[in-house]
């Protein structure tokens, strides 16, 4: 892939080679119009192509053609057709971006491992925020057991069996008054 990639980019060098220049130098540029070739639309990026591409997807699955259609087979190869399309040229985008990404931790490797820091960072405080969701319903759920704990032992002072209702009623009833 990264070999089909060497006539995409104007300017590019060949994958393998060092380009003498930093990012933004003559001769590199960013995402700059796609080499023609057999297309008609030269002025288009990669990112146009990815963005075309990936709205003929949608519009293949609502178009009347296909919702009207009866050949189920036509219906399914118009699809994967489309889909294939936007697939190759994601891969391509993706490969631009990767392609650049090796020339900057080439050209600047200290800008790579202030990113790593940086995300590393994000994950630590994405994972502290999570250790304190988690210790809340620790919490929450403890207080839960507690509150249960309590209403359990509660019925074990009063008396079981089947005339325990009657001895709790009674119970509640004031003792008569012994005459003196």
């Amino acid at each position: 892939m990264a070999s089909s990639m060497g006539g995409m980019f104007p300017g590019q060098q060949p994958p393998g080679s060092h380009p003498a220049g930093g990012p933004g130098a003559p001769g590199q540029p960013g995402l700059l119009p796609v080499a023609s070739g057999s297309r008609n639309q030269s002025n288009n990026t990669l990112v146009d192509d990815l963005e075309a591409s990936f709205e003929a997807c949608f519009a293949s699955l609502v178009s009347q053609d296909y919702v009207n259609g009866t050949d189920q087979e036509e219906i399914r190869t118009g699809v994967d057709q489309c889909i294939q399309k936007f697939l190759d040229v994601a891969r391509q985008t993706e490969c631009f971006f990767l392609q650049k990404r090796l020339q900057l931790s080439v050209q600047k490797p200290e800008q790579v491992v202030k990113e790593d820091v940086s995300e590393l960072r994000n994950e630590l405080q994405r994972k502290e925020l999570l250790i304190q969701k988690h210790l809340s319903k620790i919490h929450h759920w403890q207080q839960v057991l507690e509150d249960i704990n309590v209403q359990h032992k509660k019925p074990t002072e009063l008396p079981q069996g089947p005339l325990a209702f009657l001895e709790q009623a009674s119970a509640n009833i004031p003792a008569p008054m012994k005459p003196n």
